[in-house]
């Protein structure tokens, strides 16, 4: 224990003043608070990642941890927590740096002030521009359903893990597992969404790391098909890699002052993947309208980076038209909500709330014009929970924004209604995207079973989503029954609305061969239907037993032949079926 040390000669202090008194080797105990923080700073800041933006809320928490780490070294190494005659004399060594954080917390008092809605409504209503005279029968093309994505997040999830272990070779299969299906772009005019991969565990991290993942797969949304896309020289840098390889990490280390985003994995016309980072900026205060200013594109094998004004990406016609996500639809989402809330200031949000509106439950995405929408109802404030005012589509790429004005049911009343119509399946519907059949607005979705395996297609009018509701194994079977519905409701639709152009009028009826990899069993109106998967394709068969009876001795293994009308559907109703 340090000795104390106790100053006779003053005598001159004020009653009640503490007698600072310092410990033995006072200097080279500061050294070492100094020292030490610098190693707490230096760890924190490597897990942490904050960017040194006063823009950012994070690096004011990560400098109030700095300070809170000196004060209690301070106080350790000055042995006050022991002896509390030295207690005087370590509050006097963190008394600046006690300051400097109150400095800081007052800044972000402020900024959180001045950033407030309260005070800047109209900044919140104006950060996103909304082209509210948009129309749907003219704007809205009719649907073409071989372009329409069929699958949610959580399908294309399930189709990617079942597909890995036929894509990799043997020897990699135990080695990579499917990491995120997050991104969906419009990849060479076709809806698709990518799966980026990762390590099993941290120990194949290690056997892995100098070659990095393999590579990426595609799943069709429209077809269903998986396909796996090597990339030469691996993946080397990713968001389910390590230490200085941690894609989060290498742009924080490239670019220390940027409000940077999620990034996803994106890929160009060629096949060249690339991860694809937002950068932010708050446009209103310190802290409030979070908006994107840029991006950067990252090659996932080298880790170099090339940064883009959002400017350069929303004039760009040639080398950057390619890119589809640079805004994130969460984000976009809340400028809506912005735009919807604050229409008439602050207090007429809360009080009056005239023409307050705000986004229903969730979001989808509509590829159009070689770019990706994000797609969401909108409501009133004041409505009940199943009814929308329109809907917005929102270009990912360039933020401009249309409303149209559409009146009828919310996303979630036509998902309970197209699960209630085949409610003895129990089946859950995705959610919805909204489509032009005739100029009737109407909901599209896709009913998948427990294990997230499409099973049926659902079309709900969103006027009539209580009686137009129309369900089939088919997307063909489907439109058919909706346009009867509408023609049974007095509403006048071309026959053929809604229906793929062929080339050919008469379809081309093929035979597939092969083992039975597959075998599900359903009951549809009375009559069982065995969905039959073969080792050669990824389609599945739909067989009926009052057809074809010797469908209910097929067991898994089995070979077969079975003929069926040519299509690109996930699920394809069998004309013959044979048994070998």
């Amino acid at each position: 224990m340090d000795p104390i040390k106790v100053d006779f000669s003053g005598g001159g202090s004020k009653k009640g003043k503490s007698v600072v008194i310092p410990p033995n080797k006072a200097g080279l105990k500061i050294a070492i608070n100094l020292i030490a923080t610098a190693i707490v700073a230096a760890i924190a800041y490597y897990f942490y990642l904050p960017a040194f933006n006063f823009q950012a809320i994070e690096m004011y928490i990560y400098f109030g941890m700095i300070i809170l780490a000196y004060c209690a070294i301070s106080f350790v190494t000055s042995g006050a927590l022991a002896s509390p005659e030295y207690s005087p004399y370590a509050r006097k060594r963190v008394r600046i740096p006690l300051v400097i954080g109150l400095v800081l917390a007052l800044v972000v008092g402020i900024g959180f002030v001045v950033s407030s809605v309260f005070f800047r409504a109209k900044d919140y209503h104006e950060i996103i521009a909304v082209n509210d005279k948009a129309d749907f029968s003219e704007e809205i093309v009719e649907v073409d359903f071989s372009s329409v994505p069929l699958l949610d997040k959580e399908s294309a999830e399930t189709l990617a893990t079942k597909a890995l272990s036929d894509l990799f070779d043997q020897n990699l299969v135990s080695q990579f597992d499917v990491n995120s299906c997050e991104t969906q772009i419009n990849l060479n005019q076709k809806p698709v969404r990518v799966a980026t991969l990762k390590y099993d565990n941290i120990i194949k991290w290690f056997n892995n790391r100098k070659v990095g993942l393999p590579g990426y797969l595609v799943i069709d949304m429209n077809t269903q098909k998986v396909e796996y896309k090597k990339v030469d020289g691996g993946i080397r840098y990713s968001d389910a890699d390590h230490f200085n390889y941690l894609l989060k990490r290498h742009l924080r280390f490239k670019y220390p002052t940027r409000l940077l985003g999620d990034s996803v994995l994106e890929v160009d016309e060629q096949g060249k993947a690339w991860w694809v980072c937002p950068v932010y900026k708050n446009t209103i205060g310190l802290f409030g309208g979070r908006d994107v200013i840029g991006a950067i594109l990252v090659d996932p094998t080298t880790g170099d980076c090339q940064e883009y004004t959002i400017e350069q990406i929303r004039d760009d016609n040639g080398s950057l038209k390619w890119l589809d996500r640079v805004y994130d639809p969460e984000l976009l989402v809340e400028q809506y909500d912005y735009y919807g809330k604050y229409v008439g200031g602050f207090w007429n949000s809360i009080l009056g709330q005239d023409n307050v509106v705000v986004t229903t439950d969730g979001y989808n995405y509509i590829a159009l014009n070689d770019d990706v929408y994000m797609y969401t109802g909108v409501t009133s404030i004041t409505a009940g929970d199943n009814s929308i005012t329109g809907f917005t589509l929102i270009n990912q790429r360039t933020k401009d924004a249309k409303f149209y004005r559409v009146s009828g049911a919310t996303e979630n009343a036509a998902q309970e209604a197209a699960q209630g119509k085949v409610q003895q399946y129990s089946y859950t519907a995705t959610f919805p995207l909204l489509v032009n059949i005739g100029d009737e607005p109407t909901y599209f979705m896709a009913l998948k079973d427990n294990s997230n395996i499409v099973q049926q297609y659902a079309l709900v009018n969103v006027n009539q989503f209580t009686t137009i509701i129309a369900t089939d194994t088919t997307i063909e079977g489907c439109r058919k029954a909706y346009i009867k519905l509408l023609k049974d409701n007095n509403i006048d639709v071309d026959p053929d609305a809604g229906q793929a152009p062929t080339e050919d009028e008469e379809s081309k009826v093929i035979t597939s061969a092969g083992k039975i990899a597959e075998i599900r069993t359903a009951v549809i109106s009375g009559n069982s239907c065995y969905y039959i998967k073969l080792d050669s394709a990824d389609t599945y068969f739909t067989v009926y037993a009052s057809e074809f009876n010797t469908v209910v001795i097929a067991n898994e293994g089995d070979s077969v032949e079975i003929t069926h009308q040519e299509s690109t559907e996930a699920i394809i109703k069998a004309e013959s079926f044979t048994l070998k």
